[in-house]
């Protein structure tokens, strides 16, 4: 079950913590690079007030147990959000939720998010119980796919996503 109040979680690099509206240009920096949504199909902010009513969004969903979604900053920035992870589309009895994540490209390539994958997989799993969580990722994103696969995610090669015919469906189940 989804916390009542925020978990910030720390990394030996990162601290991911709870998007506030000051990390609106951030997020218009996210949701408007071409590279980042490269195979994302979302709506863009690409100014203030859309990127502040997305921040009301995911703060509303985590009140209503929907999501909790992480802004990833560095232990030695922590004032500059560099991408985000979230846990969303949980099952109604919050056994299973869907995975997003996103890094700005300048911080690719570093290990940034597997260090903050593996933190929310342990959160996820120790934590809020999960049995399993799935990843959807475009066929053709081939750093996603190396992430999920080298995180011990497995294809799911007879499940599609409803809302994106490109995407593949990717997940790992909770260990004994």
């Amino acid at each position: 079950m989804i916390p009542t109040s925020f978990p910030t979680l720390s990394t030996e690099r990162l601290l991911l913590k709870q998007t506030t509206f000051d990390d609106y240009e951030a997020l218009i920096g996210l949701r408007s690079d071409k590279e980042v949504n490269k195979y994302v199909i979302r709506p863009a902010a690409t100014n203030k007030k859309e990127a502040q009513l997305f921040i009301y969004k995911i703060s509303t969903g985590f009140k209503q147990k929907k999501n909790i979604y992480w802004g990833i900053t560095s232990k030695d920035e922590q004032n500059k959000m560099i991408g985000s992870i979230c846990l969303w589309n949980f099952s109604k009895d919050y056994t299973t939720a869907e995975v997003g994540y996103d890094l700005f490209p300048t911080y690719q390539n570093k290990g940034i998010m597997t260090e903050a994958l593996q933190t929310i997989l342990t959160y996820g799993f120790q934590v809020l119980n999960l049995q399993k969580i799935e990843a959807y990722t475009h066929r053709e994103n081939i750093a996603s796919k190396r992430l999920l696969t080298k995180n011990n995610f497995s294809l799911i090669t007879d499940k599609k996503d409803a809302d994106n015919i490109h995407n593949i469906v990717f997940s790992i189940k909770k260990t004994p």
